[in-house]
């Protein structure tokens, strides 16, 4: 029965109310449309960068640098792949032999600097693409009640407007119209909730495959640098494991 009297109300709310109603409802209605999208798009993107973290211990047994790029998987959006090519262009940049004699700013910096660099570049573009939507779901996750609760204020003053124009007052024409005007909020709390919770598990997710990330580059630039990757043994003490 509540379900009858929601879809009753929202059709009624649709149909008998103005041009502001109407727009109110499509603002929501577009709000939890991108909301999901958001969602669904960033969720897949992070089950593959999760996928692509799993192939970063079969990089560091490679018999070479090129067997370790296969076991990382596909270039397309892979953040471990572009971090281990952006790492091996600056070695190779700062490095190559018959690289131009003409003075450039880089050439203050040292080999270390300049891969860490290289690096860090790397990771902060990945952090850029993986937070690009969330400040939307953020924004409607904030927004949306408000959005609501305009279009109830909107409705319930019309609906007075009405009991008014009528000159009688029972309990029937009042909660009737008020009632409706009241799922405006309902609606705009349906769209907040899935934004917040949203919102929350892609900043986790996110969290999560950074901090992957940043230790992969550290290893990388201990690679680039010295030519081995510094691990961590279970005594405590820092030990190279050569390169292959």
């Amino acid at each position: 029965m509540n379900n009858d009297f929601a879809t009753s109300g929202l059709a009624h709310v649709w149909t008998q109310g103005d041009w502001v109603t109407r727009s109110v409802a499509l603002v929501l209605l577009a709000m939890s449309l991108t909301t999901w999208v958001i969602i669904l798009w960033k969720a897949l993107d992070q089950r593959a960068q999760r996928a692509q973290a799993k192939g970063v211990e079969g990089f560091w047994h490679s018999a070479d640098f090129a067997e370790g790029l296969d076991k990382l998987g596909a270039p397309e959006g892979n953040p471990f792949r572009a971090a281990a090519l952006e790492g091996r262009e600056a070695a190779r940049h700062i490095t190559q032999p018959e690289r131009s004699t003409r003075p450039q700013l880089h050439d203050s910096l040292d080999v270390s600097d300049w891969i860490e660099r290289s690096l860090r570049k790397s990771v902060d573009d990945f952090t850029a693409r993986a937070q690009s939507g969330l400040s939307v779901l953020a924004s409607v996750a904030s927004t949306a009640p408000f959005v609501g609760l305009f279009g109830t204020v909107w409705g319930i003053y019309h609906a007075l407007l009405g009991i008014g124009a009528a000159g009688q007052v029972s309990i029937d024409q009042v909660a009737g119209p008020i009632g409706e005007a009241l799922i405006m909020t309902a609606l705009g709390l349906l769209v907040a909730i899935p934004a917040v919770l949203g919102y929350n598990a892609l900043v986790r997710g996110n969290k999560g495959i950074l901090h992957q990330l940043n230790r992969f580059a550290h290893d990388l630039h201990a690679y680039f640098v010295t030519g081995a990757r510094v691990s961590v043994a279970g005594d405590g003490k820092v030990l190279p494991i050569k390169k292959a």
